[in-house]
């Protein structure tokens, strides 16, 4: 399907994405003054089944994002997961997907500002591309560039304009030979990747910064801590990480929509443990994927089927699938 085809959502009505179209001077593109998120979508061809993962959470985070940009969200997270659904539907997805719904300031005027300033939101769901293969475990560097601040910019919502910081951060990371960055806060502690949450492991103990180290309130990321005491029985931590912190832990691994899980094996070209994927981001992997394909009956409330189901479809517990 060509994307000028594809069916969206915007401003309460199921439109082309051809058809919708903003202007040069619009708010959001001028000044960065919009929100968003990204939700993931897997296709388990067994089932014949979709499943959006954690869907009304994410439109949750996406109403307290656009809080902070002064714009009231009218329709409830429940509403607009019920849009996304449709619009799977609608254009018959039989793949993994990406939903991308964006909250933005429509007006098209010049002006610095938050109020008095009209919104849109609309909501596109299409094929997923895979953002990183991190199979083999990824390498990392720590970044130059800091995340930003929390007294300049809300950094744990995901607001278009503080994006900017992760660009220029992954594009130096990419260049030179490694897959991803790490930003440090602006008194030199771990925050996160680019687009990523971080964990380190030491000791048997899984670590993660905390909210107030200007990190991105990831869904994905509380998902994992859950997994991490529910499933390995593993303690988990939330502290401020040092740098060194990074070259001395048992393992790496980043958490978040687009990556999943994916275990990072290297960073500034010092091998994390023995260099290769550890025991606790390998089950993780695991038991991640078994939940977002609808394999572990335990974790079904996480997930959102688009299809009816099909039959002789099935799911296990997860002891059984760790059997």
């Amino acid at each position: 399907m060509e994307l000028s085809h594809l069916q969206i959502y915007h401003n309460g009505k199921f439109v082309q994405y051809g058809d919708a179209k903003i202007g040069l001077l619009t708010h959001g593109l001028n000044y960065g003054t919009g929100c968003f998120e990204g939700i993931r979508g897997y296709w388990n061809d067994s089932q014949e089944q979709l499943y959006l993962f954690r869907l009304a959470d994410h439109f949750e985070r996406l109403r307290r994002s656009a809080n902070l940009l002064r714009v009231s969200l009218e329709e409830t997270p429940a509403q607009l997961s019920s849009h996304t659904v449709k619009l799977v539907r609608d254009n018959k997805f039989r793949q993994h997907v990406y939903v991308r719904p964006i909250v933005f300031k429509s007006a098209e005027e010049i002006g610095v500002r938050l109020h008095g300033v009209d919104h849109d939101i609309s909501i596109v769901a299409l094929p997923h591309k895979p953002y990183i293969d991190s199979s083999k475990g990824l390498s990392a560097t720590v970044s130059s560039w800091r995340r930003v601040d929390d007294n300049s910019a809300p950094a744990r919502a995901k607001l278009t304009g503080i994006y900017v910081g992760s660009a220029l951060a992954k594009s130096d990371a990419v260049k030179s030979g490694f897959d991803e960055a790490i930003l440090l806060t602006a008194e030199g502690h771990v925050a996160e990747g680019s687009a990523e949450n971080i964990f380190i492991v030491r000791d048997g103990v899984v670590i993660t910064p905390p909210v107030t180290d200007n990190i991105l309130e990831g869904i994905t990321r509380l998902s994992v801590m859950e997994l991490v005491e529910a499933e390995l029985g593993l303690k988990v931590a939330e502290r401020s990480i040092d740098r060194t912190e990074l070259y001395q832990a048992d393992e790496v691994f980043f958490t978040g929509t687009a990556v999943g899980v994916s275990p990072v094996v290297q960073i500034d070209h010092r091998e994390i443990g023995d260099g290769k994927i550890g025991k606790v981001s390998a089950a993780l992997v695991q038991l991640y994927d078994d939940i977002v394909f609808g394999r572990l009956s335990q974790y079904s409330h996480w997930l959102t089927p688009c299809y009816q189901a099909a039959r002789g479809s099935s799911v296990r517990s997860s002891k059984a699938a760790a059997s």
